[in-house]
Protein backbone atom coordinates (compact mmCIF):
# COMPACT_ATOMS: atom_id res chain seq x y z
CA UNK A 1 0.00 0.00 0.00
CA UNK A 2 2.89 2.35 0.83
CA UNK A 3 4.37 1.74 -2.63
CA UNK A 4 1.03 2.36 -4.35
CA UNK A 5 0.66 5.68 -2.53
CA UNK A 6 4.27 6.94 -2.71
CA UNK A 7 5.66 5.10 -5.77
CA UNK A 8 8.90 4.90 -3.79
CA UNK A 9 10.58 1.52 -3.33
CA UNK A 10 13.05 3.04 -0.83
CA UNK A 11 10.29 4.49 1.37
CA UNK A 12 8.35 1.22 1.17
CA UNK A 13 11.43 -0.69 2.43
CA UNK A 14 12.26 1.85 5.15
CA UNK A 15 8.74 2.16 6.61
CA UNK A 16 8.72 -1.23 8.43
CA UNK A 17 12.16 -0.51 9.91
CA UNK A 18 10.96 2.92 11.07
CA UNK A 19 7.78 1.46 12.62
CA UNK A 20 9.72 -1.29 14.43
CA UNK A 21 12.17 1.34 15.70
CA UNK A 22 9.31 3.46 17.04
CA UNK A 23 7.78 0.40 18.72
CA UNK A 24 11.13 -0.40 20.33
CA UNK A 25 11.68 3.20 21.45
CA UNK A 26 8.27 3.58 23.09
CA UNK A 27 8.33 0.09 24.64
CA UNK A 28 11.72 0.80 26.18
CA UNK A 29 10.65 4.26 27.34
CA UNK A 30 7.49 2.99 29.04
CA UNK A 31 9.20 0.02 30.69
CA UNK A 32 12.07 2.16 32.00
CA UNK A 33 9.59 4.70 33.40
CA UNK A 34 7.64 1.87 35.03
CA UNK A 35 10.79 0.44 36.63
CA UNK A 36 11.82 3.90 37.82
CA UNK A 37 8.37 4.35 39.35
CA UNK A 38 8.60 0.97 41.13
CA UNK A 39 12.09 1.74 42.44
CA UNK A 40 10.86 5.02 43.91
CA UNK A 41 7.69 3.67 45.55
CA UNK A 42 7.21 0.29 47.24
CA UNK A 43 10.51 -1.22 46.08
CA UNK A 44 12.49 1.70 47.56
CA UNK A 45 11.42 0.71 51.09
CA UNK A 46 10.37 -2.94 51.13
CA UNK A 47 10.39 -3.10 54.92
CA UNK A 48 8.04 -0.13 55.30
CA UNK A 49 5.69 -1.20 52.51
CA UNK A 50 5.61 -5.00 52.88
CA UNK A 51 7.10 -6.04 56.22
CA UNK A 52 5.62 -3.60 58.74
CA UNK A 53 1.93 -3.43 57.73
CA UNK A 54 -0.12 -6.28 59.19
CA UNK A 55 -1.22 -8.78 56.56
CA UNK A 56 1.68 -8.05 54.23
CA UNK A 57 4.98 -9.80 53.62
CA UNK A 58 7.91 -10.09 51.19
CA UNK A 59 9.92 -13.19 50.27
CA UNK A 60 13.24 -13.61 48.51
CA UNK A 61 14.31 -16.87 46.81
CA UNK A 62 18.04 -17.49 47.18
CA UNK A 63 19.97 -20.19 45.35
CA UNK A 64 23.69 -20.73 45.87
CA UNK A 65 23.95 -17.34 47.58
CA UNK A 66 22.26 -15.47 44.71
CA UNK A 67 18.85 -13.80 44.78
CA UNK A 68 16.91 -15.56 42.03
CA UNK A 69 13.34 -14.46 42.74
CA UNK A 70 11.02 -12.26 44.77
CA UNK A 71 7.34 -12.01 45.61
CA UNK A 72 5.25 -9.80 47.86
CA UNK A 73 1.85 -10.04 49.50
CA UNK A 74 -0.17 -6.98 50.43
CA UNK A 75 -3.27 -7.48 52.57
CA UNK A 76 -6.50 -5.57 52.14
CA UNK A 77 -8.62 -5.76 55.28
CA UNK A 78 -11.64 -4.06 53.65
CA UNK A 79 -12.46 -7.00 51.38
CA UNK A 80 -10.37 -9.62 53.22
CA UNK A 81 -8.11 -10.27 50.23
CA UNK A 82 -4.39 -10.40 49.84
CA UNK A 83 -2.75 -9.24 46.62
CA UNK A 84 0.14 -11.18 45.14
CA UNK A 85 2.57 -8.51 43.91
CA UNK A 86 6.03 -8.11 42.39
CA UNK A 87 6.57 -11.77 41.49
CA UNK A 88 9.76 -11.98 39.50
CA UNK A 89 12.32 -14.69 38.79
CA UNK A 90 15.75 -14.10 37.26
CA UNK A 91 15.56 -15.11 33.59
CA UNK A 92 18.50 -17.52 34.08
CA UNK A 93 16.48 -19.51 36.64
CA UNK A 94 13.04 -19.64 35.01
CA UNK A 95 11.43 -23.02 34.40
CA UNK A 96 12.89 -24.49 37.61
CA UNK A 97 9.79 -24.17 39.82
CA UNK A 98 10.95 -21.07 41.69
CA UNK A 99 7.95 -18.93 40.71
CA UNK A 100 5.56 -21.74 41.65
CA UNK A 101 7.24 -22.07 45.07
CA UNK A 102 7.00 -18.29 45.59
CA UNK A 103 3.34 -18.32 44.57
CA UNK A 104 2.61 -21.17 46.98
CA UNK A 105 4.30 -19.18 49.75
CA UNK A 106 1.83 -16.34 49.19
CA UNK A 107 -1.11 -18.80 49.18
CA UNK A 108 0.15 -20.36 52.42
CA UNK A 109 0.49 -16.89 53.95
CA UNK A 110 -3.07 -16.02 52.88
CA UNK A 111 -4.50 -19.19 54.43
CA UNK A 112 -2.55 -18.74 57.69
CA UNK A 113 -3.85 -15.18 57.95
CA UNK A 114 -7.46 -16.21 57.18
CA UNK A 115 -7.86 -14.23 53.97
CA UNK A 116 -10.83 -15.25 51.86
CA UNK A 117 -9.06 -14.85 48.53
CA UNK A 118 -5.84 -13.96 46.75
CA UNK A 119 -5.90 -11.55 43.82
CA UNK A 120 -3.31 -10.46 41.31
CA UNK A 121 -2.96 -8.37 38.22
CA UNK A 122 -0.40 -8.84 35.49
CA UNK A 123 0.65 -7.25 32.24
CA UNK A 124 2.72 -10.32 31.34
CA UNK A 125 2.57 -11.19 27.66
CA UNK A 126 4.25 -14.57 28.05
CA UNK A 127 1.75 -17.39 28.26
CA UNK A 128 4.01 -19.17 30.78
CA UNK A 129 3.10 -16.55 33.40
CA UNK A 130 -0.62 -17.04 32.83
CA UNK A 131 -0.24 -20.83 32.92
CA UNK A 132 1.67 -20.52 36.20
CA UNK A 133 -1.18 -18.58 37.84
CA UNK A 134 -3.74 -21.06 36.55
CA UNK A 135 -1.64 -24.01 37.79
CA UNK A 136 -1.72 -22.42 41.26
CA UNK A 137 -5.53 -22.41 41.09
CA UNK A 138 -6.17 -18.81 40.04
CA UNK A 139 -9.11 -18.08 37.75
CA UNK A 140 -8.87 -15.40 35.07
CA UNK A 141 -11.54 -12.81 35.92
CA UNK A 142 -11.02 -10.08 33.37
CA UNK A 143 -8.87 -7.99 31.07
CA UNK A 144 -8.44 -4.24 30.97
CA UNK A 145 -7.51 -3.17 27.44
CA UNK A 146 -5.24 -0.16 26.90
CA UNK A 147 -4.07 -0.24 30.52
CA UNK A 148 -1.78 2.62 31.60
CA UNK A 149 1.27 1.53 33.56
CA UNK A 150 2.56 3.90 36.23
CA UNK A 151 4.85 6.33 34.44
CA UNK A 152 3.00 6.22 31.11
CA UNK A 153 2.13 9.59 29.59
CA UNK A 154 -0.64 8.19 27.35
CA UNK A 155 0.54 10.43 24.50
CA UNK A 156 -0.79 9.70 21.02
CA UNK A 157 2.54 8.19 19.89
CA UNK A 158 2.80 6.11 23.06
CA UNK A 159 -0.71 4.75 22.52
CA UNK A 160 0.06 3.99 18.87
CA UNK A 161 3.25 2.05 19.54
CA UNK A 162 2.77 0.56 23.01
CA UNK A 163 -0.43 -1.10 24.20
CA UNK A 164 -0.79 -2.99 27.47
CA UNK A 165 -3.41 -5.51 28.56
CA UNK A 166 -3.92 -5.91 32.29
CA UNK A 167 -5.14 -9.38 33.26
CA UNK A 168 -6.84 -9.90 36.61
CA UNK A 169 -6.83 -13.23 38.46
CA UNK A 170 -8.52 -14.42 41.65
CA UNK A 171 -8.19 -17.50 43.83
CA UNK A 172 -11.05 -18.00 46.27
CA UNK A 173 -9.75 -19.66 49.44
CA UNK A 174 -13.00 -19.70 51.40
CA UNK A 175 -16.46 -18.15 51.31
CA UNK A 176 -17.16 -15.08 53.41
Amino acid sequence: MCFVVTKSFLLTCCLPVFLMGMRYYFSRKVILHYLDCALHTDMSDIEQYYMKPPGSCFWVAVLDGNVVGIVAARGNEEDNTVELRRMSVDSNYRGKGIAKALGRKVLEFAMLNNYSSVVLGTTAVKMAAHKLYESLGFKHVGVVEHYALPGMTRSLLERMFFQVRYHRYRLQLREE
